[in-house]
């Protein structure tokens, strides 16, 4: 695989690769692997993976990820995406049942 920008976005994509050294920027933190092979940081590049320009946070909605600038955004190969996107998903819903309300109770009026 080579360095082609996708179709979308490409001087985007460029700025946001050039950045990341062409290379997920992945600590581990955000999709749960340790990456203790590769010195903490995913090894994954885009010479042999399909890497795409996101932000951080990925649960942002589409129209609000594309007003954000190129510097705003992060490196990602597809294995690390699918895990930070899993990790911010499962935290939000904690954090939504943990501000909910009990519900009510069978007797209780």
């Amino acid at each position: 695989m080579s360095r082609r920008p996708p179709l979308g976005a490409p001087a985007v994509w460029q700025v946001v690769m050039e950045a990341a050294g062409y290379r997920c920027h992945c600590t581990g933190g955000m999709c749960g692997s340790r990456h203790a092979r590769s010195e903490l940081r995913c090894h994954r590049t885009a010479d042999s993976h399909r890497l795409i320009a996101a932000p951080a946070a990925l649960l942002l909605t589409a129209s609000e990820a594309a007003a954000l600038p190129a510097g705003e955004l992060l490196a990602w190969c597809p294995q690390c995406h699918t895990g930070a996107l899993a990790r911010q998903r499962a935290a939000a819903r904690d954090l939504a049942r943990s501000q909910a309300s009990e519900p009510a109770g069978l007797f209780d009026l």
